[in-house]
């Protein structure tokens, strides 16, 4: 299990970060503000009330396995599903309500002296995506959270079980890669600092939402099918 992987709970959290800043943002998540000393990663999980092996799965695994993210073996026996279900909605709420609105707000500005109709063709393209987004996460926050939530509590809804979230589970993050490309390959104005900023942000929402959906296929899932399996 991912307990045992290079990070333990007795390693300094701010250790963590610095070798690895993109977990800044999955920190944030667990609902874990900055500003913890010198406090290992076990104090710091506990003082905020988030389950440490929950937490030290999902490091672990974004550490180690964001290249070739495989399976994790006896996924029920060290995690909480109900952590994990908050980790995944602050991450939505991160992409819908800050990420996403932060990148359209730069690129209408980046893209405002280029021709109106490339303008407004690379505007609605990215709403067009942002949108996809949001069906996409919105149908967890209203379908799969409640489903597990039963699942919890002993119920299990008889119409509904994790494979048919599975058979819709599309990448979300392919679509950004087309809109990276439309601005690297086709964009009829001068480069600036502002679009290459606003490239910077598509290279990185893209790498951060690839890491979001691999959570979700190799921790969420798996611990949800297990859980199917002990109530039935």
């Amino acid at each position: 299990m991912y307990k045992n992987g290079k990070y333990q709970e007795t390693d300094k959290m701010s250790d963590l970060i610095c070798e690895n800043y993109p977990m800044v943002l999955v920190m944030s998540r667990f609902g874990i503000a900055l500003g913890f000393g010198e406090k290992n990663i076990g104090e710091v999980c506990r003082q905020n009330k988030v389950d440490t092996c929950t937490f030290l799965t999902v490091v672990n695994f974004l550490v180690e396995e964001q290249h070739s993210p495989s399976p994790v073996e006896n996924i029920n026996q060290c995690l909480s599903l109900e952590t994990l279900m908050s980790y995944l909605h602050n991450a939505h709420d991160y992409f819908l309500n800050f990420r996403l609105p932060h990148i359209r707000r730069k690129l209408v500005e980046a893209i405002e002296d280029c021709p109106k109709d490339v303008a407004f063709a690379i505007t609605r393209f990215f709403d067009e995506y942002a949108g996809e987004v949001h069906k996409h996460m919105m149908y967890e926050e209203k379908n799969v959270f409640p489903y597990v939530r039963g699942l919890l509590g002993g119920r299990k809804d008889p119409k509904y079980n994790i494979s048919i979230f599975m058979k819709r589970h599309d990448q979300i993050e392919m679509k950004i890669v087309e809109l990276k490309n439309i601005l690297i390959k086709y964009y009829p104005g001068a480069g600036t600092n502002l679009l290459n900023s606003v490239l910077f942000d598509i290279f990185a929402t893209e790498s951060d939402l690839a890491s979001h959906n691999h959570v979700e296929d190799y921790l969420f899932v798996p611990a949800i099918m297990a859980l199917e399996k002990q109530i039935s």
